[in-house]
């Protein structure tokens, strides 16, 4: 039987040196979006708030939905809600993140039909990612619809493009540069100043002088940081484990898979796992660009993943059919295997489908 095993207590663990970094008055929005990266959002969710993180956030109005019909109360922000969402936004309590002249004016005209006022809302400013949010060159026009009474500003942010680049980096500075200006700017023309936040998991490493009032912390919760130094000081939650499903003898010269995508150079044994790219094991962890451990031994990925099952290179190691084997986990760090196969661990962990159980370890 696949299994991913999430280790709430691991969690924990990062959560509280994550904290330990912060300015003592920089608060934590837990980013638990896409399932908590792969991982199982609601026992996430409700870890984090037992442990007293002050908001969460989700990617998208659906997750925030069942985020609130699992219980969760405290402040959940939504990234990137979609105009034809508003109104299950607003019916749930989630708080939007305003990026664009087209959601701000929408969200109002959904305020309306729903006799909403004062209600809680981020700004997003597009400084350089060039993903979504305001453009700079917006600001007076954004002040300018603050007037309105509809909207209570909590925070307004951006995200840097790439905070784990060893200082200095230009583009960095410059980015930061001109979130400055605009803070500088909304200080200046509202009477009540917002919060602010720039910072994603590595940049809470790397920039310290800049957690301002708030972080979001996405990866960092489940273990990764995206430098090996900081890796170190946090716990990979996550670990995927299998059971062979059968183990082949196979000569030299013989081939294995899809395409004879592997050809024996020698006589050895292979086992056949229970997983494939449509449990989000993508094929290029095939051709042995990726590995497994099985009783503690590397085995090399032979040929193409198929859509079911891996095939892998055993050897002599000592084992049998049912013996079980590490995918992800305990001895193989899903940044060191995605690296290998020209990804990231964001992709890796996200993409891991809802075929396999997600089990608890408390």
């Amino acid at each position: 039987m696949t299994i991913l095993q999430i280790d709430l207590n691991k969690l924990e663990k990062n959560y509280h040196s994550l904290r330990k970094r912060l300015n003592p008055h920089s608060k934590m929005i837990g980013v638990i979006k896409a399932n908590a990266y792969g991982g199982v959002s609601g026992p996430i969710a409700e870890r984090l708030v037992e442990m007293g993180i002050e908001a969460l956030a989700v990617a998208y109005t659906e997750e925030g939905v069942q985020l609130r019909k699992l219980g969760i109360k405290i402040p959940l922000l939504v990234f990137y809600p979609q105009v034809q969402n508003f109104r299950p936004l607003i019916h749930n309590d989630l708080e939007p993140v305003l990026y664009s002249k087209l959601s701000w004016v929408k969200f109002k005209e959904a305020l309306v039909e729903e006799k909403q006022s004062d209600y809680p809302i981020h700004i997003k400013y597009n400084t350089g990612l060039n993903r979504i949010g305001f453009h700079p060159e917006e600001t007076d026009w954004v002040l300018e619809q603050l007037k309105d009474s509809s909207f209570k500003l909590k925070t307004i942010y951006s995200h840097l493009a790439q905070t784990e680049v060893p200082k200095p980096n230009e583009d960095t500075e410059n980015q930061i540069s001109l979130f400055h200006q605009i803070m500088q700017k909304h200080n200046r023309a509202l009477k009540h100043k917002p919060e602010y936040h720039l910072l994603n998991t590595s940049g809470v490493f790397n920039y310290p002088e800049f957690h301002l009032d708030w972080v979001r912390i996405g990866i960092g919760l489940y273990g990764f940081a995206n430098h090996p130094k900081w890796n170190k000081t946090l716990n990979p939650i996550a670990q995927l484990k299998t059971k062979i499903t059968q183990i082949h003898k196979v000569k030299s010269g013989e081939t294995v898979g899809y395409n004879c995508g592997w050809r024996a150079k020698k006589d050895t044994r292979i086992a056949v796992l229970p997983i494939g790219h449509a449990d989000g094991y993508s094929r290029q962890y095939g051709h042995g660009k990726g590995w497994v451990l099985v009783n503690g031994k590397k085995a090399n990925v032979i040929g193409n993943v198929c859509m079911d099952m891996v095939m892998v290179d055993i050897g002599k190691i000592p084992c049998d059919e049912e013996s079980e084997v590490v995918m992800i986990g305990s001895g193989i760090r899903a940044d060191e295997l995605a690296e290998n196969a020209g990804t990231i661990s964001y992709e890796l962990l996200s993409s891991l489908g809802n075929r396999i159980p997600r089990v608890l370890k408390t």
